[in-house]
């Protein structure tokens, strides 16, 4: 894989690939050895030609009437996507949020190590959260040029999200995974990636409303009722 390789997938086939790579960790215990674009996409919902042309933007080939040797594309996926490489990244705001991630377990098979988290409440400075030292924000920067850490995860509140992010760019952080509900001003050499809850959950709740609208839901019992009734 090069560099203008992967700066020109399109970004929904980086969400589809991860899905394909869970998919088929899940065959390999099943002892099954290859897999087709038809299986997949069955799996997954999703169209095989579109599953084909994701792999083939991958650098994945599959062989006619065989298909794709399983152990291959989780290989070339996780090549890929830089998952082979393990990346060390700060968080900074270790309250409920950033004290999930700190937990999250899954991150480091998907080539992402937390190796601190900062913050600047007292009272969490100096504590351990999820087997992570939490440390005072002044000296993010520097650690991060000592330590040439590159991502940047920011799950602080939205007024403090900019400062942070600036603080995150003079330590030379390279990737930002931002937690914030706000759009952050960055130079145009550091890659920012929101994760917005506000409008995920606006999308689901919209769509909601749609499908309750379309297919009323049966009446139930009110919650007074059942909380009543425990």
């Amino acid at each position: 894989m090069t560099l203008a390789t992967a700066r020109t997938a399109p970004e929904p086939t980086l969400k589809r690939l991860p899905l394909y790579h869970r998919f088929l960790k899940k065959l390999q215990p099943a002892g099954k050895e290859s897999v087709s674009c038809t299986d997949i996409g069955a799996e997954l919902k999703l169209d095989p030609t579109q599953v084909r042309k994701d792999l083939e933007l991958a650098g994945i080939t599959g062989r006619p009437r065989i298909g794709y040797a399983v152990s291959s594309v989780i290989d070339g996926i996780e090549e890929f996507l830089g998952w082979k490489k393990v990346n060390e990244a700060f968080l900074v705001g270790a309250g409920s949020m950033g004290a999930a991630l700190l937990g999250y377990r899954k991150f480091e098979e998907c080539g992402l190590k937390i190796v601190a988290a900062f913050d600047t409440d007292p009272l969490k400075i100096g504590r351990t959260v999820r087997d992570k030292h939490v440390l005072p924000i002044e000296k993010l920067a520097d650690l991060a040029q000592r330590m040439h850490v590159l991502i940047g995860i920011i799950t602080v509140p939205a007024a403090e999200a900019q400062a942070v992010a600036d603080l995150l760019v003079t330590g030379g952080i390279r990737a930002i995974w931002n937690f914030a509900p706000i759009r952050l001003r960055v130079p145009p050499n550091v890659i920012v990636h929101n994760e917005d809850l506000y409008c995920s959950l606006a999308s689901l709740s919209q769509k909601l409303a749609c499908e309750l609208h379309a297919n009323p839901p049966t009446p139930r019992h009110s919650p007074a009722l059942v909380a009543a009734n425990l």
